[in-house]
């Protein structure tokens, strides 16, 4: 799946990400790949991730710069 990040909450670790014509999915600073670094430069990023469905929404894992 892809989308941009849109949203960071950096303080603690975590922010979203808007897919288009979709939900946005949340995700912590632990789902991001290890050449991306959390902060605000993430910010509009286009990635691809693997969606899971979690109890409060939508959540992105193995976050990485989309191709």
């Amino acid at each position: 799946m892809q989308g941009t990040i849109n949203r960071l909450v950096e303080e603690k670790g975590f922010g979203f990400i808007r897919v288009k014509g979709g939900r946005d999915h949340f995700f912590h600073l632990s789902d991001l790949d290890a050449d991306l670094d959390f902060g605000e430069h993430l910010r509009e990023l286009r990635v691809e991730f693997d969606s899971t469905q979690e109890p409060r929404g939508a959540r992105a894992r193995n976050i990485r710069r989309a191709q």
